[in-house]
């Protein structure tokens, strides 16, 4: 399908990456009727987180969008190694946690990274509600984490 999801992604110059092992007792995404739930992405790529620690303490607002749009990016990767990118009819909610230093409250702006990415790819399908939430920390000291919900076919 040369204008489905893939070829969005070659588009922008991505590529779906490996799906990212669990780091514990959980599986990347499962399916239950027409839903896809997808556990909590990092930002890791090839088997590497890509930063740690604190946005607004290390970790810039700009650096932290583009790792929330590879959180986004592996959380696709997920769906796709479940049902297919094909088979997705809508992205339902997308939950961001940002790794906060206190004071910093640009949560929103970060995760629109993740957003943008799946209205680029999904079109008016990658519309989505959304909870942009700060916390103190994440595991493996990830700066960001996704969770995605996504309607399929």
């Amino acid at each position: 399908m040369s204008n489905g999801p893939h070829a969005k992604l070659a588009e922008l110059g991505l590529a779906l990456p490996d799906v990212v092992p669990p780091v514990a007792s959980y599986v990347p995404a499962v399916q239950s009727g027409q839903h896809v739930y997808v556990s909590g992405q990092l930002p890791v790529a090839e088997g590497k987180l890509l930063a740690t620690g604190q946005v607004g303490a290390g970790v810039s607002p700009e650096q932290a969008k583009d790792l929330a749009e590879r959180c986004a990016l592996n959380a696709l990767a997920a769906v796709d190694s479940l049902v297919g990118l094909e088979n997705i009819v809508k992205i339902v909610k997308l939950t961001g946690f940002v790794a906060s230093a206190p004071g910093f409250h640009g949560q929103p702006a970060v995760i629109n990274g993740a957003s943008d990415l799946l209205g680029a790819v999904f079109g008016e399908a990658g519309r989505h509600a959304r909870s942009a939430v700060g916390v103190a920390e994440l595991p493996l000291d990830a700066p960001v984490e996704i969770e995605l919900i996504v309607e399929v076919a």
